[in-house]
């Protein structure tokens, strides 16, 4: 039980779970493989991930090479700012963003198709985000467009310089990449 929502960008989709709640608590599906085939989200998801960041840690923008992940993301605690950037060389909207404030308390999640850069920003004191991939992680794949690239401009809602990896300061600019999916 999901309501899909369309995004600007094809494929990609903020995910809303019917939550059902009392006063003892909640109970919610987070994915099931039927709802989502009958959304045209037809994905086999063979790894899940969780990471725990403190505020201002800012991750990404990763994607793999040759072993492109889907990606359906979630946060069980705390609060992100998530961002999935187009790298589909044919596609229309090749460079542009999409993004959305997840959260425990909002329950949303986000549908991220192959052929996207993918990162996120901690709004929290903390925040543990979990998501499912359709694809192994091969770390020697991995590759990266800089999180502030001017030409993407992506709008963080976040003010203060993030906290990042050494390697997320080193990814090229898009223009600058030879990524092509």
């Amino acid at each position: 039980m999901f309501t899909f929502h369309k995004t600007d960008i094809e494929g990609v989709y903020i995910i809303e779970p019917k939550v059902f709640g009392d006063e003892r608590g909640y109970f919610m599906e987070t994915y099931n493989e039927k709802d989502f085939k009958e959304a045209g989200l037809d994905y086999c998801f063979v790894q899940d991930n969780q990471s725990k960041s403190h505020k201002g840690v800012l991750r990404g923008l990763h994607y793999q090479r040759n072993h492109p992940q889907a990606k359906l993301v979630r946060v069980i605690q705390g609060e992100v700012f998530d961002v999935a950037v187009d790298l589909r060389k044919n596609s229309p909207t090749y460079g542009k963003w999409v993004g959305v404030v997840l959260s425990s308390e909002n329950k949303k999640m986000f549908m991220i198709p192959r052929g996207f850069a993918h990162g996120f920003v901690v709004l929290s004191e903390t925040a543990e985000f979990v998501y499912k991939c359709d694809d192994i992680y091969h770390p020697e794949d991995e590759g990266g467009i800089m999180w502030n690239d001017p030409d993407v401009g992506v709008i963080w809602p976040y003010n203060e310089e993030p906290s990042l990896s050494e390697k997320d300061t080193k990814h090229p600019l898009l223009r600058d990449s030879k990524i092509s999916f």
